[in-house]
């Protein structure tokens, strides 16, 4: 579309955020709190989703303090994991100890993350300059020659022209924005797919068993309170053939893996109780055209390996926000500031992502094909020297190159 329609609703703003996820939330946050006019676009009515991540890291809650959001985001209901063990076979294995951390919060805090979205959309509500709009879902980029100049978004009561200085894709590893945009994607591959389902819990108590390997399986489990959440490892494009197996034999399966799921594996009482989710690494070229850009799994899609997706989410968003806030003058941030940002936050996509695929290809892969599957040296001496576990506790917690928040809060009356 290369003109703005004048027979529909028309929103003027400065920023649109497309996605009301943890990128696009943040990110609709911080730019509302410095006084940008933003309005966040999430197509659903509320964030409930089964199949996002749970796992609030400590440099997400190193940003919540920066916010002074830390005290009442910890008042969300919400389960605390220091170290981290992985069992294989019968031998258990420390693989990280974030209590090692100096860091605000030295644990992984498991909130479902609708819990996490709600508490950020319901803090941004006292910046009278930020909008988040349920229900309304984005359908295409409008452009001005080669400039995004905005979205046409669907809502229940007809279509809505956007028209923004800067349009942000937060709309996922899916993303329509940056498919219109006709950005380059970059495929890095993923040897693996998961199975995504629930079983009751007869113990109330937590653990820090998170991940589980025997005899050519893998499976990991997350605690949220009242049941686990549990992914079941599986070779790329393998569903079939664990189908063909039969339930019963998917379910003994579970319980060899984890025998505290015995008197509660019955609760996938068919087929329809089990979700595929296609694990997906890739990263864009190019993060940004003139009046565009992506951030997020729209910009990099990251392996479910150290549950680090929500938290470089979070990081672009900050990143975006230091960088772009005081760009929005009369046309808004120029594309060498919004380059910036890929600039800024390249380097931790590729460096988390490459270790990604070293877990996956050394010992993921080897561990659903292995039926003779042992520890490779470095998990073992890992488990063996504590201040090793500090290292990978520093790499899964904190990660590389944390964000700071330098964005400002404007002053309001």
């Amino acid at each position: 579309m290369d003109e703005v329609s004048q027979s529909v609703e028309t929103l003027h703003v400065q920023c649109c955020v497309v996605g009301g996820g943890p990128a696009g939330m943040m990110l609709g946050y911080l730019l509302g709190r410095a006084g940008i006019k933003t309005v966040v676009l999430e197509k659903h009515a509320d964030f409930f989703r089964d199949f996002r991540g749970d796992t609030v890291h400590p440099s997400t809650m190193a940003v919540m303090q920066e916010l002074g959001l830390l005290d009442d985001f910890l008042k969300v209901p919400h389960d605390k994991v220091s170290r981290l063990e992985g069992q294989f076979g019968t031998t258990l294995i420390r693989l990280a100890d974030l209590s090692r951390l100096d860091t605000p919060c030295p644990f992984i805090a498991f909130m479902p993350q609708w819990d996490f979205l709600n508490f950020i959309d319901s803090q941004g509500r006292r910046f009278p300059e930020l909008q988040v709009r349920k229900k309304t879902e984005a359908v295409e980029l409008m452009k001005n020659g080669d400039t995004v100049v905005g979205v046409v978004a669907r809502t229940e009561q007809g279509p809505l022209n956007i028209v923004a200085d800067l349009t942000v894709a937060c709309d996922g590893r899916h993303s329509l924005m940056r498919e219109q945009a006709g950005m380059d994607v970059q495929d890095i591959g993923a040897p693996m797919d998961v199975l995504w389902f629930r079983a009751g819990k007869t113990d109330k108590a937590g653990g820090n068993v998170f991940g589980r390997i025997q005899s050519g399986q893998m499976m990991v489990m997350l605690d949220r309170g009242d049941y686990w959440q549990c992914a079941y490892v599986i070779a790329k494009n393998g569903y079939e053939t664990v189908q063909a197996k039969g339930l019963d034999a998917f379910r003994a399966n579970i319980v060899k893996l984890a025998p505290v799921l015995k008197d509660t594996v019955g609760d996938i009482k068919s087929w329809d109780d089990v979700k595929l989710l296609s694990v997906k690494i890739d990263r864009l070229a190019q993060w940004a055209k003139l009046g565009f850009l992506c951030i997020g799994d729209a910009a990099h899609a990251m392996s479910p390996v150290g549950g680090v997706g929500v938290n470089l989410a979070v990081q672009d968003a900050v990143a975006a926000a230091n960088l772009l806030c005081d760009r929005f003058g009369d046309d808004g941030p120029s594309l060498d500031d919004l380059n910036r940002v890929q600039a800024r936050r390249a380097f931790p996509v590729r460096a988390t992502q490459a270790i990604q695929v070293f877990v996956q290809n050394r010992l993921i892969n080897r561990a659903i094909t292995d039926k003779q599957f042992t520890p490779p040296l470095i998990m073992r001496l890992v488990g063996s020297w504590p201040w090793l576990q500090g290292l990978t506790a520093r790499a899964i917690g904190i990660g590389v190159r944390p964000e700071h928040v330098h964005s400002p809060e404007a002053k309001r009356a």
